[in-house]
């Protein structure tokens, strides 16, 4: 028998068992719309990631960051471990395929907008860095041009605490931006206080015969020590001075979404942020102890070249491979993140998800193919004198496995493609409320789903083998029906 005679018999013989046929091949459908529905799910949440890195630019982006963490450990040799300053971003900007470096460098500040007041922290940036797909995205106006514009670019966030609700009623709008900013020289004067007359009451409270105990001199040393360092940050906390400028909103950004990108509610092109990181650390008491404890307090306010950064960027070209830049900059004795190397491990987590979700959908589907088995097995027992019959006129044992195979294979068929297609359908429905309740909570919007063809494909491999596979007994043991037997006993 032909391939067309094959499936014209099967399809004969399913439509006259119609309602076994439909019960049979229902349960495939919900098997494979549940598999697509949960694969879907997964792929959706993939290409969403893998959009939001492109659109980011983040696979041509990169992080580096001090070898240790000031804030956190101590150095553990100051003298090997390498500073994040001018000198290194030079380096880093050498290495081949490098397109950008630009620091994090932000400060606090009090910004006036209006008859609105409140606290934010302000970010400055080269003009060349907000123009990478990383500060891209803009909800209204511009990015500023040149690295000593009078502008400034904001994020929503600092339209909702000024208490303006368009984005495009706050460009051209003025932004005033203050900050005190410490400086060394306030801190040693607290330190040496009214000069000759402090040192004489000092020295009036020592027992100068036991100067030469060295327990007595070693304590005197620690609390004239601490006394010492009280006064410092007094002095540097206390005496600090207040810049103040005035600037131009040119455009509003989207607020950042994580991903590891620190950015903040302000940035300031470079050159006109200078006149507020050029001092030291501000009244922040982390930023001080930080800058303590990695020895750069005093570095920090001898000038701009010698300021150290907590993290820096790196825009590379998209056709260098990440692997080379980063072997580079980590030869430096830097630390690096790399969001490519993420978005392999993001990738597979996804793989194994993916095959958590296939496993829960492929149970379903082999439960439903008992079902085939079932039909099969008791068409096998209706159909013995069909059997004999065709037997008689000349069909071998082949011919009639594959009569049951192809009608297997034909309820899995038409039992896939319509789990494909409701498994989209559910996927649909289940995103559209998913991005209603987004849109009534604020959140931004995104399709949680998604059927690429690979995923229609092995659906169809899937659904349509599994069935195969349950009609292969049944086709197995009508082949070996007795012919004499089958007419005998008709």
């Amino acid at each position: 028998m032909t391939m067309r005679d094959l499936i014209v018999i099967s399809t004969g013989n399913l439509v006259r068992m119609k309602l076994r046929t439909f019960l049979t091949t229902a349960g495939i459908l919900i098997a494979i719309a549940a598999f697509v529905a949960m694969l879907s799910f997964g792929a959706g949440n993939q290409e969403y990631i893998e959009r939001e890195f492109n659109n980011l630019g983040l696979f041509s982006t990169m992080q580096v960051y001090p070898k240790y963490n000031p804030n956190r450990e101590p150095a553990p040799d100051t003298s090997n471990a390498p500073e994040l300053d001018r000198s290194a971003l030079e380096r880093i900007a050498a290495i081949p395929g490098v397109n950008l470096v630009y620091p994090f460098d932000a400060f606090n500040v009090t910004v006036r907008i209006g008859d609105s007041t409140f606290s934010s922290k302000a970010q400055a940036l080269p003009s060349a860095a907000v123009k990478t797909k990383l500060f891209s995205r803009m909800v209204a106006g511009t990015a500023f041009d040149s690295n000593s514009s009078r502008q400034a670019m904001v994020t929503e966030d600092i339209l909702k605490r000024a208490g303006i609700s368009s984005p495009d009623s706050i460009i051209g709008l003025k932004l005033t931006l203050s900050a005190r900013v410490s400086t060394v020289d306030s801190g040693v004067a607290r330190i040496v206080g009214d000069g000759p007359g402090m040192l004489m009451r000092r020295a009036r409270g020592l027992r100068m015969d036991s100067l030469g105990n060295t327990d007595y001199l070693n304590k005197v040393l620690r609390v004239e020590a601490s006394e010492a360092f009280k006064r410092f940050l007094d002095g540097y906390m206390s005496n600090q001075r207040e810049i103040t400028d005035t600037l131009i909103i040119c455009g509003v950004r989207e607020g950042a979404r994580g991903f590891r990108i620190r950015g903040e509610q302000i940035i300031v092109p470079m050159t006109t942020a200078s006149r507020f990181t050029q001092g030291g650390p501000t009244g922040n008491p982390m930023e001080i102890f930080g800058a303590l404890r990695s020895g750069t307090l005093f570095s920090q306010s001898g000038g701009a070249d010698s300021k150290t950064f907590p993290q820096v960027t790196i825009d590379f070209d998209p056709k260098v491979f990440y692997k080379s830049i980063r072997d580079s900059v980590e030869a430096m004795g830097f630390r690096t993140f790399s969001f490519a190397a993420e978005f392999e491990q993001i990738q597979k987590m996804f793989v194994y998800f993916d095959m958590a979700l296939g496993v829960v959908g492929l149970i379903a589907l082999i439960t439903a193919s008992l079902g085939i088995v079932n039909t099969m097995v008791m068409s096998i027992t209706e159909r013995r004198k069909e059997i004999g019959v065709l037997k008689s006129l000349g069909a071998d044992e082949i011919d009639i496995r594959w009569l049951f195979l192809v009608e297997s294979g034909v309820i899995g068929a038409i039992g896939t493609v319509g789990g494909i297609f409701f498994g989209w359908v559910i996927t649909r429905i289940v995103s559209a409320v998913a991005q209603a309740y987004m849109r009534s909570e604020g959140i931004p919007e995104m399709d949680l789903f998604s059927l690429p063809p690979w995923l229609i494909l092995m659906s169809l491999g899937v659904g349509i083998g599994v069935s195969l596979i349950a009609g292969y007994y049944p086709a197995a043991r009508a082949a070996r029906v007795d012919p004499v037997e089958a007419l005998r006993n008709e």
